[in-house]
């Protein structure tokens, strides 16, 4: 998926490809948990649509819940859907991260190969 440690670093240009797929990757990830998560409050919570969504999205950004749970199936909803949003939260920062911090050791790996080089011809 992404070049190895002797290969030439990636253009700006397909960088910012690789930005952009990352970015929708976790855009997916986002839709995906959104909807689960109105659909349960929805459906197990007994909340509007609109409410479903607002309580969704702030269990998945770390926020906390808005309405509390009153059944006994939307607690259990509330507190799975919890644990399901912070592992999500931290896929999609993985997700959005990795292409950064792989340029940024890519890199440094490639000046230090460059410096192992010119040390072996003396050029140092």
């Amino acid at each position: 998926m992404y070049e190895r440690r002797h290969q030439a670093l990636l253009t700006r240009r397909a960088f910012a490809r690789r930005l952009a797929r990352s970015f929708a990757v976790s855009l997916l990830i986002v839709v995906f948990s959104l909807s689960m998560g109105s659909a349960g409050y929805h459906l197990f919570g007994r909340l509007a649509w609109i409410d479903a969504l607002l309580n969704a999205a702030m269990i998945l950004t770390g926020m906390g819940p808005v309405d509390p749970m009153t059944s006994m199936a939307g607690k259990l909803f509330a507190s799975f859907y919890a644990l399901y949003s912070g592992i999500a939260f931290l896929t999609m920062m993985a997700v959005l991260l990795a292409p950064i911090l792989h340029r940024f050791l890519h890199t440094f790996h490639l000046a230090e190969s460059d410096d192992a080089g010119a040390a072996e011809k003396g050029e140092k």
